[in-house]
């Protein structure tokens, strides 16, 4: 019985459909979602998807999607999660122009050709088509030039499968990465571990201690991110307010009526 029960639920999910979007988000009306979430579900089919017109944040991964077809109407799409799919096609992505981070990563893309659809993008600048983390690629990021051309096909680009590679941080990461590979290189003689007694650091314990800035940048920066914390907190004060009224109130409906005799 609980095997067959299994069985409807995953049916219900294989196939995206107006009365599963909406007991997922709680909204009524498809055009209102703006974030939603259908990771691992089993999901194979993007149905009416393409209803949800304003949806900006969409998260797929981990599940059996082949055809993107309905997101070619998601016009203000910013973030997309398409990893661990089995999609090849990303075609129908050439409409969503306000993509910024596209994940595909563990999918069955190619060729390089198949990314060139992805060139009209402007505002995008964070791919990702593999991740180590978890073990996800695709069959084109075995090109030996793969870094190499996609660099050279999207010159907006700021990360790249996690790496950035423009921007204040690419310098730093790439001489970080540098170093640890001679460290690595060096910790080896013959395929042996090289021991290396009585090892001092480099620098004096202070050394990496946070000193605050006088950049006036940053010294704004500072300053701007404390107001939106302090109007975060200003919006939840408020909201719980709110809800401790809406719960007061309806548990003085909830109290039976008495009459006097």
């Amino acid at each position: 019985m609980d095997s067959k029960r299994d069985k409807d639920q995953d049916a219900d999910y294989e196939k995206i459909t107006a009365l599963l979007l909406k007991s997922r988000t709680g909204e009524f009306d498809l055009e209102s979602i703006l974030f939603l979430k259908l990771r691992g579900l089993g999901t194979h089919d993007l149905g009416c998807i393409g209803e949800c017109m304003n949806l900006e944040r969409l998260d797929l991964s981990g599940n059996s999607i082949t055809n993107l077809a309905p997101l070619a109407s998601l016009r203000l799409l910013s973030v997309l999660n398409l990893s661990a799919n089995r999609i090849s096609n990303l075609e129908p992505l050439r409409s969503c122009e306000s993509l910024q981070n596209l994940n595909v990563a563990g999918n069955i893309i190619s060729s390089i050709e198949s990314l060139q659809c992805l060139q009209p993008l402007r505002k995008l600048e964070n791919i990702r088509f593999k991740d180590n983390t978890y073990n996800y690629t695709n069959p084109v990021c075995r090109n030996p030039s793969y870094r190499t051309i996609l660099l050279e096909m999207f010159p907006n680009i700021k990360v790249l499968d996690g790496e950035r590679v423009v921007g204040r941080g690419s310098d730093l990461y790439q001489l970080c990465k540098d170093i640890d590979d001679t460290i690595k290189a060096g910790l080896y003689k013959n395929g042996q571990l090289v021991e290396h007694p009585d090892c001092k650091p480099w620098v004096e314990d202070s050394y990496w201690e946070i000193k605050r800035s006088n950049n006036a940048i940053i010294e704004e920066a500072y300053k701007q991110f404390n107001d939106v914390l302090h109007e975060c907190r200003l919006l939840n004060n408020r909201a719980t307010h709110v809800i401790s009224q809406t719960e007061r109130s309806m548990s003085l409906k909830k109290q039976p009526k008495q009459y006097a005799i």
